[in-house]
């Protein structure tokens, strides 16, 4: 724990100096915030000089690295602690930090640039790497189409491959019902997996794909013994053997095969297809494999099919596509970027929305009135009155970051007092009740 504490101390420092030698001014923003709406929980905090009212601590500083854009601020950097009162996993914490920053007069390119001199810093102070620059950039169908995920692995050359042209027209019922219903079947293909995968882990893997949706997984297994399927029953030797040369497949090799909609498919196969890589040692934890995934869509649909912001609602759609936001809103794409280190999103960013015009349009798609727009960003939308420079930024997670270059699994092992899986500082015992004369001072019962 002391190694990774000062690992983590030679990172910060290693970024202070880079941004600092490339113009940027280190700035800190409150912790006390008013409540918005920014997709996670808040953590509240109730004012005791105002009682009923409450501040919120900061999801990100992203409204205020704005204002320091339209101030004249025109590089702007912190180590910004932030929080978010989620569910937890080994990638999170209710208290987290990020190397957040903005540019003024920038573009897409411009920040990757910038960050890909950081990158490469980085890198070579710590790991004593040299990585090549400029990283390879995919669109984010791209990447989804190859790898079934925004956030792909690319260290193996597993890919996805769909086969609803294939499957056109066949009896098997449960993949003419997936296509009727407009949805896809796709499938992978892993080399060597033939002996790898008996019927045991098949159907371990098989129950851990239905946590992303899938009902089911079907396999056409290849070796020595010939073919061996769960739909064998249903397909003829040579209808699987087109269906293996189709995958590209060969003797030794498994082809896993998912059916539903599109984003079942490609959520299971993005699992699965890294699953397995961890299963054949493919995952080399000496390779880093960074990569940019661009043009992101601007909206996405919650499962109660509500309109939300793929990223935040201050995010800059392509301005030659404004007229999709009429006739094909889901199909609009926004200025938005996020920086992947095998298959974990470092950070994200975008060209943000400059004028005051389109930042309401955009409040108004996602069912905000002027009145509740007013309530909640009425001092950003105040601000572009007077003239915002076009800007952009990224925020990385610091501590991914740290916890990927040293090689641990969970980010726990790189944060000095972390909280654990319930969100309870063990040290401390936090969270803990109050007592009734503070809760008193603050106009508070406990329900």
């Amino acid at each position: 724990m002391q190694d990774n504490l000062s690992i983590r101390h030679k990172i910060v420092k290693t970024t202070r100096d880079y941004f600092d030698e490339n113009g940027f001014i280190e700035v800190e923003t409150p912790i006390l915030i008013k409540p918005t709406p920014e997709g996670a929980r808040d953590y509240i905090v109730p004012s005791r000089v105002h009682k009923g009212e409450f501040y919120a601590l900061p999801q990100s500083p992203q409204m205020f690295k704005q204002i320091l854009m339209v101030s004249g601020s025109d590089r702007y950097m912190q180590i910004a602690k932030c929080f978010r009162d989620e569910d937890l996993r080994a990638d999170r914490q209710p208290e987290f930090t990020q190397i957040d920053l903005e540019m003024s007069f920038a573009g897409v390119d411009d920040v990757i640039e910038v960050q890909e001199g950081f990158i490469k810093r980085i890198m070579k102070d710590i790991k004593g790497v040299d990585i090549e620059t400029p990283l390879p950039r995919l669109s984010y169908d791209e990447a989804m189409e190859r790898y079934g995920s925004d956030k792909p692995d690319t260290r193996f050359d597993i890919e996805l491959i769909k086969l609803n042209d294939f499957f056109s027209g066949c009896d098997f019922e449960v993949f003419a019902n997936t296509l009727r219903e407009g949805g896809d079947i796709r499938g992978i293909c892993v080399p060597g997996g033939a002996a790898e995968f008996s019927r045991k882990k098949i159907d371990k893997i098989t129950e851990e794909v239905k946590h992303y949706g899938a009902k089911g997984l079907i396999y056409i297994k290849y070796d020595e013994n010939g073919i061996s399927s769960s739909i064998g029953k249903f397909f003829s030797e040579e209808e699987l053997l087109a269906l293996i040369e189709k995958c590209e497949g060969k003797k030794d090799d498994i082809i896993f095969i998912v059916s539903g909609t599109s984003k079942v498919t490609y959520d299971s196969l993005g699992f699965l297809r890294r699953r397995v890589a961890g299963e054949l040692g493919l995952l080399d934890d000496n390779k880093y494999n960074f990569l940019w995934v661009v043009d992101f869509p601007m909206f996405e649909e919650d499962e109660d099919g509500r309109l939300k912001a793929m990223h935040h609602p201050f995010t800059q759609p392509k301005l030659d596509e404004l007229d999709k936001l009429d006739n094909d809103i889901l199909g609009l794409k926004a200025n938005a970027y996020d920086i992947v280190l095998n298959g974990v999103e470092l950070g994200g960013g975008s060209v943000r929305i400059h004028d005051q015009e389109l930042q309401k349009r955009m409040f108004r798609v996602l069912g905000l009135t002027d009145e509740e727009c007013q309530e909640k960003f009425g001092f950003l939308i105040e601000a572009f009155k007077y003239g915002a420079p076009p800007h952009a930024g990224l925020a990385y997670g610091l501590d991914r970051l740290v916890m990927l270059l040293i090689g641990e699994k969970s980010i726990r092992e790189v944060i000095a007092f972390p909280k654990n899986a319930a969100a309870e500082c063990p040290l401390c015992e936090a969270p803990a009740p109050a007592d009734e004369e503070a809760l008193d001072e603050l106009g508070i019962a406990v329900k």
